[in-house]
């Protein structure tokens, strides 16, 4: 399986990406902003392509050529305006859903937020951001891919546990970049999670027995 990763350059794309470059059933091609980003995933022997979620749907096809699977792991980051928020964590999501089906892709992996789908958990200063991430959802749940939506609590960058919970509601928490970057690799290999939605933060069940239950 070849996968596109779409926010390579980010913190949960970095550890995305170097996972799966040590999977011997996958290869990996990140998608980056710019051409100077290229040399951390050079170094990774991993495929580069220097796209932007803010170009055209063709040029998100384009660079989704001759991959199996798209992971959207992207966003505008939290020191831009909701404009970009829209830009990029909604529109941007939305076309690179059209882009995969217009690509022949089947499976579609999003990292979404914990609580996007439930209005009564916004904060004020965070709802542009769930509002798209809310509806960038949606826009997959209607597509015509085989996806996969996670939605992670409170992104941390503390190392990996490879111990989670994961379930269709859940507590606030906190999670490591690093842990759903290896649940989303556990994504990619299972056909049990086509069509699911689950909500995740750290937890005491190896990641693999938390999926089961999904």
């Amino acid at each position: 399986m070849k996968t596109l990763v779409i926010g390579a350059n980010g913190k949960i794309g970095q550890h995305l990406v170097r996972l799966l470059v040590k999977q011997p059933e996958h290869t990996v091609k990140a998608m980056l902003r710019k051409p100077e980003q290229r040399p951390f995933f050079e170094d990774l022997e991993a495929e580069t392509v220097v796209a932007s979620l803010e170009g055209s749907v063709g040029e998100l096809q384009k660079a989704m050529a001759d991959c199996d699977a798209v992971v959207f792991t992207a966003g505008s980051g939290a020191s831009t305006g909701a404009d970009k928020t829209i830009t990029v964590d909604l529109d941007g999501a939305a076309k690179a859903v059209e882009a995969a089906e217009l690509a022949g892709i089947d499976r579609f992996i999003m990292v979404s937020a914990l609580h996007a789908d439930d209005r009564s958990h916004w904060t004020k200063e965070m709802t542009p951001y769930y509002i798209a991430k809310h509806h960038a959802d949606r826009i997959l749940q209607s597509s015509s891919l085989s996806y996969t939506i996670v939605r992670p609590g409170l992104l941390t960058d503390d190392p990996g546990t490879g111990k989670i919970a994961a379930a269709g509601k859940l507590d606030p928490g906190s999670i490591p970049r690093e842990d759903v970057a290896a649940v989303i690799v556990a994504c990619l290999k299972s056909t049990d999670l086509i069509d699911k939605v689950f909500e995740l933060t750290s937890g005491d069940s190896q990641i693999e027995d938390a999926l089961k239950n999904i």
